[in-house]
């Protein structure tokens, strides 16, 4: 079950890097965490703690249908 929620968390950070048009680096400085950070979950090493969970969805819920059709997809409503 964490592999699969890996995964999962890991998708959805690149494809929110993808929608924002995003590096890791930039994506970290907007979400007020370290490369390494999204570096690690994105390579499935770690996941975002509960403050960074809370940010990367209210970053999506800001962009609107897009970025809420991508919490949806993910589980993260």
């Amino acid at each position: 079950m964490v592999v699969v929620e890996q995964l999962e968390i890991a998708a959805l950070i690149r494809e929110t890097r993808q929608l924002l048009h995003l590096s890791q680096a930039e994506l970290a400085a907007k979400l007020g965490v370290s490369f390494h950070s999204v570096n690690r979950w994105e390579n499935r090493r770690t996941r975002p703690l509960p403050l960074a969970r809370k940010q990367i969805s209210t970053l999506l819920h800001q962009l609107g249908d897009s970025g809420q059709a991508l919490l949806r997809k993910y589980g993260w409503e």
